[in-house]
């Protein structure tokens, strides 16, 4: 047989999931010497994962790493098969029969719970739901959020949930010509929320958002950014890890909300945005839905830069009519894969999967499901590289002697059980048809927001 990776024996590989991870592994592949072809699966019709439908709508410039994303797709050797679940449509045994190796790039989908009595309240969400929702994510397109009360609660003072509170602050016009989701913008519209409260469990200077997305809350046309100013004072551990110069983003952040416990609220505007501090959720009341978010206030113990919040049982009530959680998120195990339960990814070393501690001969990871949520999109290209460059090293393991088809051995598997799938030309006329809908808007696009639609489309 002749060496594998070469014209006449290609290496093909599968990539489960078309986020950033999925592409960068693409690009890193076919920027090797060896002749490679990849098919990434995709369980959606739409590709680009949380670019798409994680990426705020206010924030159009993230959502440009698809112009890269759409570049990778040029390759000949390039194939996207979507609309196709792996564990259902397919099995992982099924693609490791088909193809040389299989990275699985398929993220976080879930949040990390609370673990307090009352979460499954009524009124209280998830972030990603949320995020899903107005984004126009078909599995969170039939959500239903109630903003028909005065105050929202945000659990978590990430990206994230600057995101969710940013998106709750603004007025209608800040949004219109984004390309939030249709039934999102109608639902914001009738919005009667006048407090937004973003929790922390830890101080102002272990605020883990950006200093760009809080830059953005000073600049709300109809909403007044707070913080108290005895929030802004620290304890020693805290003020050592602003002054390490490696540090300075978190200083920014501390600096900021410094700026914003000094500024008169404008009184024309009909919003407030509350950053608090050092405050865990503890229980969340109501009868047949939320009333009341009872909170725990925190104290801070530990070396600078390994500190932890404790609860001191002293409590406060808040009145809430909606809560949404952004602790964290978690991957979700795919049958046929290791999957490490309660870290939320699969076991690996450098994106080699382990069982046990075994390597796993033909089976990768990278992205979230690989290191966990961390990180901006530009993280998963280094990730991703990391990744392909063990699974070029391990090249010689991976000729099991069997003849593999790639493509034509799913398309056939995916025939035989009538289950329509997508690739990427087809892909490209709804996007097409997307950008169509928004133009008369003066949106960027208007998303189709069910899988049944965007199908259509091609037929």
């Amino acid at each position: 047989m002749t060496t594998l990776g070469t014209e006449d024996n290609p290496l093909l590989v599968a990539i489960v999931g078309s986020g950033p991870s999925g592409f960068y592994a693409a690009e890193a592949l076919f920027k090797s010497e060896i002749n490679v072809k990849v098919d990434i699966i995709e369980r959606l019709p739409s590709p680009y994962g949380l670019v798409r439908s994680g990426v705020a709508p206010d924030h159009q410039k993230l959502k440009q790493a698809i112009k890269l994303y759409e570049k990778i797709a040029t390759s000949e050797d390039f194939n996207l098969i979507s609309n196709v679940t792996v564990g259902t449509d397919i099995s992982v045994d099924e693609l490791c029969a088909s193809h040389h190796a299989v990275i699985f790039t398929c993220g976080a989908e879930t949040d990390r719970r609370l673990g307090i009595p009352g979460e499954d309240l009524r009124g209280s969400h998830t972030a990603t739901e949320f995020v899903g929702w107005y984004n126009g994510h078909p599995d969170y397109r039939d959500r239903e959020y109630d903003l028909s009360h005065d105050v929202a609660v945000i659990i978590g003072q990430g990206n994230v949930a600057a995101d969710v509170s940013r998106i709750l602050s603004k007025t209608v016009d800040e949004l219109k010509h984004t390309d939030i989701a249709q039934h999102a913008l109608d639902v914001l519209a009738e919005s009667k929320i006048k407090e937004i409260h973003v929790i922390g469990r830890r101080g102002p200077a272990q605020a883990k958002l950006t200093p760009k997305e809080l830059r953005e809350f000073a600049e709300l046309a109809d909403c007044n950014p707070m913080v108290l100013e005895q929030d802004m004072l620290l304890n020693p551990e805290s003020a050592k890890e602003l002054e390490e110069k490696t540090n300075i983003g978190c200083k920014k952040i501390y600096d900021m909300f410094c700026d914003f416990s000094k500024l008169e609220p404008d009184s024309s505007k009909s919003r407030s945005c509350f950053f608090s501090f050092l405050l865990g959720p503890k229980e969340l009341i109501g009868n047949d839905r939320l009333e009341k978010v009872i909170l725990e206030k925190n104290k801070l113990s530990g070396e600078p830069f390994k500190q932890s919040a404790r609860g001191t049982g002293e409590t406060i009530e808040l009145e809430a009519g909606i809560l949404f959680r952004s602790i964290g998120y978690r991957g979700v195990a795919i049958p046929g894969v290791p999957f490490h339960e309660s870290w939320g990814t699969i076991p690996n070393e450098s994106g080699r999967v382990t069982n046990d501690d075994t390597v796993v001969t033909g089976l990768y990871t990278s992205g979230w499901i690989k290191r966990g949520p961390s990180g901006i999109i530009g993280t998963n290209r280094a990730c991703s590289v990391e990744t392909v460059n063990c699974l070029l090293e391990d090249i010689e393991k991976l000729d099991d002697g069997t003849s593999k088809t790639g493509a034509a051995a799913i398309y056939a598997i995916l025939d035989s059980k009538n289950i329509e799938h997508i690739n990427y030309e087809q892909w490209k006329n709804i996007d097409a048809k997307e950008v169509e809908r928004g133009e008369p808007k003066g949106k960027p696009r208007e998303k189709f927001t069910y899988v049944d639609e965007m199908l259509a489309i091609n037929k």
